[in-house]
């Protein structure tokens, strides 16, 4: 069975992602830079002092809201897929673009449940505590001292490489190369034809 993203085209001209999903986009990536840095700042901070437990609150509210923005965003991905890459993206380009597209997904889904899961053990009456008067449900049957920060821990670093990657190929596509690609997502736009 092939992959209709590597394999197929849309010809010369790139497909722009549907709004929606751009500003879905923009708002998980500012999410994601504020998770990482809220993240390592709390990581930083001694156990029980009152800004740690501010700047974790906050992290864990913002993790939860990047989890519903991957499902919605996942959801309209299902119902709506994107459009191939136009015909001058090399193939392997594709492959590589589209995987880890999907490894990006992953992680936008993995790392918040991972972190879920991490605090659940602790979670009052089922409820994951949140910033702002929130909360969120527990997973239940996690027990209180548990290994799922450190799980989670490991998949931010590799979250950090397919950041790197993505954000790389991203300038690359619109500074270097110029081709329809860049056009795809705002706010580039492709300097040459194809």
């Amino acid at each position: 069975m092939s992959d209709y993203m590597v394999t197929e085209s849309t010809g010369l001209l790139a497909i722009r992602y549907r709004k929606i999903v751009m500003w879905i986009h923009w708002i998980t990536a500012i999410l994601v830079l504020m998770q990482l840095y809220v993240g390592f700042t709390f990581h930083d901070l001694p156990r029980g002092t009152p800004e740690r437990a501010f700047l974790f609150g906050w992290h864990k509210t913002w993790g939860v809201l990047i989890l519903l923005l991957a499902l919605a965003r996942l959801s309209m991905r299902l119902m709506n897929p994107p459009p191939p890459y136009p015909s001058d993206f090399p193939r392997w380009r594709r492959f590589v673009a589209v995987w880890s597209h999907r490894l990006l997904y992953f992680m936008l889904l993995a790392l918040p449940l991972t972190g879920l899961a991490a605090v659940s053990g602790r979670a009052v009456n089922g409820w994951v505590v949140l910033q702002q008067g929130l909360s969120f449900p527990a997973i239940p049957g996690i027990a209180k001292d548990n290994e799922f920060h450190e799980v989670h821990e490991i998949l931010v670093w590799v979250t950090i490489a397919l950041l790197v990657l993505h954000v790389s190929a991203a300038l690359f596509n619109q500074f270097v190369d110029g081709g329809p690609v860049a056009g795809r997502m705002w706010p580039f736009r492709a300097r040459r034809q194809a």
